[in-house]
Parts: structure tokens; C-alpha cells; sequence
């Protein structure tokens, strides 16, 4: 317990709530592995005290689309990772519940603020996030402290006078008959059973890998975006200069589990030195696509973002009286480290100031729970087989939310799962959770909101694009620009031709 918080019971919640879910979209046991980020609703009622949880939204996914797929239409579901599609989730049961208070009836979430046209949360109730591991980006450049925590063994240095190889900057490229002749190299070496019988590069394409690279220890968040294994390689290159002597004990040389996200434009990119000097921390980075980039920020960028803007976003933000803020992040058994999650989530933007009415610094309290999830990489590993083939990360996308209409969505490559190409571009294709989508049904919450009532911002002539209604939305906007100046001033600007859509 931690807070009034018991991760292992917010995780077992989550955990249930994904096996009630039907067989469609999932991972295939021993086969296909995935990722699970849900968002939780409790309610402490008075003057009994009791104490109430539910799942409100619930997703899996391990993928995002390259930024030619994008959309103008907004009829693609950009980014697949299971925290991204887990917050679209709740946003689409916060509109039903404003919905229902807009038109008379009873919502669990909202009452009336003083503002007119504003609601706010009920007292007692707050939301939690949960992912099942520890979120893509910065949140995942962790230390490794403890080799059972480690997906690979140890590492050491050893010298090895029958291998050459010749040395481009930091790394090596791996040649299908071996390596080149050339200077002197030392390898690390990793103690115990080599599986190195592929090379992923973090965007799944094993011929661009170099042996420094590829011998990163990956883990679920540094392969999402990866349509192949993220096995782990038995050698890294280093160049000769170091004081090790192969008759005398092998030096143990302290590593990180490593990230597939890439730094963003502006940035000096990652030093790639051995251990611990293989990242920057602390930077923006997009996440990796197959063969070519995204336009996706990480995990740990966007979660950070939530901690000062809250998690509504911009269009909710009219009707709110102040931003939604998640109270805690649980994350599942994985790789963690305290400090690095203070330091992705929270830390980049406490200095943040200056923010309009109804923002402000939210960092939520950070837990970890003693459950993984059972479709992680690690508990697919145990399970696989021989005969299964080779394991991959899961191609489809699950969101659930406890809404009426279409509570299970599943997608794949942006669109629902299983569809044609005759059918892309209209309706049948769109997931719920795209931006059209999401824009559609906080347009039919306005025209339900008695003009009387309407919130002041949804007042002004013109509003027609998706686009009109985000720009009108002017606290979350000034606050954006606050936390863009101060704190991220390199997060990539959103091209508006894919926002002008209605």
C-alpha cells in the first residue's frame, strides 16, 4: 500500500478485466507478446469511507504508423501503444459521462462547477493509470542493477586476439560472413548461453543493425514499434584503448536496458558508447516505425505532458473547470527503477510555471506492483514452444472502454482489424478512437449542451475543423505553450493540413 494505493490489486483489476475480454486481438500464447495500459476509476464514497475501483479503459499495443501513413481525414489511428490508446479510451467514457450530465442525467465522474457551462470531478473520485511495463522513451533507459533482472547475463571484458574487426565511429557492421580484418578489437563477452541468431535494429530490420546495437538488452518498451524478435546479442564491439588483460579478472562493465526511441530533431543523439553511456537521458524522442520514422513522441514524453496539461486534452478542456490529472502510475513487474520514472515523468517539468486557471504541476505518486502481465515478452518466452516459430510482438491493438456503444475496438496498422482495402477510407475502416472519431463524438456532445449552457469557448463564430475546436480551447493552449517553452521546446510542432479536418 502506498498512498491509499495497492498496486498489486490495481493490477490484478487491469489483469482480469483483459482476460473477460473476447479471444479477438489478442496475443497468441507462446507466440506473440504485448503491452496492457488501463486507466482506473476510484471513488471514495462518504461518510462510509468505502472504497470503489473500475477499469474505465483498457488497451493493448506495441505499434505506430510512419509519418507517410499519416492522414490528412484524421481516420487513422496514429500511435498503437497500449498508454496511448488506454488515455483515448477514457476520453471517449469522459465524453458519455459529460453527455450525461449535459442532457439531465446522472454522471458518476461529474457535478457543476462555479464556472457556468464548466463541470469538475466528484469529490472522491480520481483516476490511475497502469501499464503493465515501464513506458517507452526516457521512463526505460534503466540501470542495470541486478542480474536477475536482466534479460541477458552479465556482461565482462575479455580480450580476444582470433577476432578482428574494423571500427566505423562507435559501431561495427555486421557482415554475413563475419567481421573485416582489421585493427584490434576487444568484445564484451556475455557469460553464459549466446542467442544471437538475429539482429533487430528497434525498427525491426536486421540488416541496418550494427554489433553495438544489437547487442542492447531489449525489452517490450524498446521494441514496440518492432515487427521482429528483440533477441538479445551475445557481443559488443568496442574499440582496443582499454586496460583489460585477459589473464588477469574480468572487469564487470555496468549496463542499461535500452530504448528503441529515437532523440528528435534538434538533439544531440545518443553517444552510443558502451554501458551506461549508450543514451542521453532526460531528452524527447520519437518511437521507432518499421523501416521508416514516426512522428509519435514516446511513451515517457507524452505521460510527462499529462502530469502538466492533464489527460482530457483539448477539446474536454472546454467543458472542464480544471484539468484531469492521473493521482497515481502503477507499473507491472518489469525492469523499474524509481528514480528513472521520477526523472521521465515528473522531474523534466517541475520547474514548469506560470500556467493559466485550472493547471497546474500534477506529478502523480509512482508505484510498482509485484504482477506481470501474462502476455509480457518475458512470460511469452516461458511459455513458447517448439514448432510455434519465431516470437513477435502482437500485429493488433485492443481497446476496451465502458462506454455503450462499441465498447471493444481492435485495430491493426491504424485501422479496425480484418478490414479490406476497399473498405479504407469510410467508416468501416475508422477505429473509435481516431481523432475523427473522438471529434464526432465531442461534436455531438456540444449539439446536446443546451445553448444556454454552453461553456463561453464553444461560443465563437467559425469553429468548424478539428483543428477551430483545439485552437479555441485557449487555457489548455496557453498552457501547452508554457510547458512547449519552458520544458520541451523541441516537441515536434503537429502539421496543421492533418488537423484542418471536420
Amino acid at each position: 500500500m502506498f498512498g491509499g494505493v495497492n498496486a498489486d490489486e490495481i493490477a490484478t483489476l487491469c489483469y482480469e478485466r483483459f482476460h473477460q475480454l473476447p479471444r479477438r486481438g489478442k496475443p497468441e500464447p507462446g507466440r506473440e507478446w504485448s503491452l496492457l495500459a488501463a486507466v482506473v476509476k476510484v471513488t471514495r464514497w462518504t461518510p462510509s469511507e468505502e472504497v470503489t475501483k473500475e477499469v474505465v479503459s483498457l488497451a493493448t499495443g506495441t505499434k505506430c504508423i510512419g509519418r507517410t501513413a499519416l492522414s490528412p481525414n484524421g481516420d487513422v489511428l496514429n500511435d498503437s501503444h497500449a498508454e496511448v490508446i488506454a488515455r483515448r479510451g477514457c476520453v471517449r467514457y469522459l465524453i458519455q459521462e459529460l453527455h450525461r450530465t449535459v442532457t439531465g442525467g446522472d454522471s458518476s465522474v461529474f457535478c457543476r462547477a462555479e464556472q457556468q457551462g464548466k463541470w469538475k470531478l466528484k469529490p472522491g473520485v480520481s483516476f490511475h493509470f497502469f501499464t503493465s511495463h515501464t513506458p517507452c522513451g526516457d521512463a526505460s533507459i534503466i540501470p542495470m542493477s541486478d542480474s536477475q533482472s536482466l534479460p541477458c547475463p552479465p556482461v565482462t571484458l575479455v580480450k580476444d586476439e582470433d577476432v578482428k574487426g574494423q571500427a566505423k565511429g562507435s559501431a561495427v557492421k555486421r557482415k554475413a560472413e563475419g567481421l573485416d580484418k582489421g585493427e584490434n578489437i576487444k568484445l564484451i563477452h556475455l557469460e553464459g548461453k549466446e542467442t544471437a541468431d538475429g539482429i533487430p535494429d528497434g525498427r525491426g530490420n536486421p540488416q541496418q543493425s550494427s554489433l553495438l546495437n544489437s547487442s542492447r538488452s531489449e525489452t517490450p518498451s524498446q521494441s514496440r514499434s518492432a515487427e521482429g524478435d528483440t533477441q538479445n546479442l551475445s557481443w559488443m564491439v568496442l574499440k582496443d584503448g582499454g586496460s583489460s588483460d585477459s589473464t588477469g579478472p574480468r572487469a564487470q562493465v555496468p549496463d542499461i536496458h535500452r530504448t528503441g526511441a529515437k532523440c528528435v530533431p534538434g538533439t544531440e543523439p545518443d553517444p552510443l558508447h558502451a554501458g551506461g553511456g549508450y543514451h542521453q537521458t532526460g531528452v524527447l524522442r520519437v518511437k521507432p516505425g518499421r523501416g521508416e520514422p514516426t512522428l509519435s513522441l514516446s511513451c515517457s514524453d507524452k505521460m510527462a505532458r499529462w502530469g502538466v496539461l492533464g489527460f482530457q486534452g483539448a477539446l474536454l478542456s472546454h467543458y472542464l473547470q480544471e484539468a484531469l490529472y492521473f493521482t497515481s502510475v502503477v507499473v507491472g513487474k518489469c525492469p523499474y527503477s524509481q528514480e528513472v520514472m521520477h526523472r521521465a515523468l515528473v522531474a523534466r517539468c517541475l520547474h514548469v510555471s506560470d500556467l493559466p486557471a485550472g493547471f497546474s504541476l500534477h506529478p502523480p505518486m509512482l508505484i510498482q506492483a509485484s504482477l506481470e502481465f501474462p502476455f509480457s515478452q518475458g512470460q511469452t518466452e516461458l511459455q513458447h514452444k517448439a514448432g510455434q516459430g519465431r516470437i513477435s510482438p502482437c500485429g493488433a491493438a485492443i481497446s476496451w472502454s465502458n462506454v455503450t456503444e462499441q465498447p471493444l475496438d481492435v485495430t491493426a496498422n491504424g485501422y479496425k482489424h480484418g478490414v479490406t482495402k476497399k473498405v479504407l477510407g469510410t467508416a468501416k475502416a475508422r477505429s473509435a478512437l481516431c481523432k475523427l472519431e473522438l471529434f464526432h463524438s465531442f461534436l455531438s456532445l456540444v449539439s446536446a449542451t443546451d445553448p444556454s449552457s454552453l461553456p463561453s469557448s464553444l461560443r465563437a463564430s467559425g469553429l468548424q475543423t478539428y483543428w477551430d475546436y483545439k485552437r479555441a480551447s485557449q487555457s489548455y493552449q496557453q498552457a501547452w505553450q508554457q510547458l512547449h517553452s519552458q520544458a520541451f521546446p523541441l516537441w515536434p510542432r503537429n502539421d496543421r493540413n492533418l488537423l484542418k479536418f471536420h
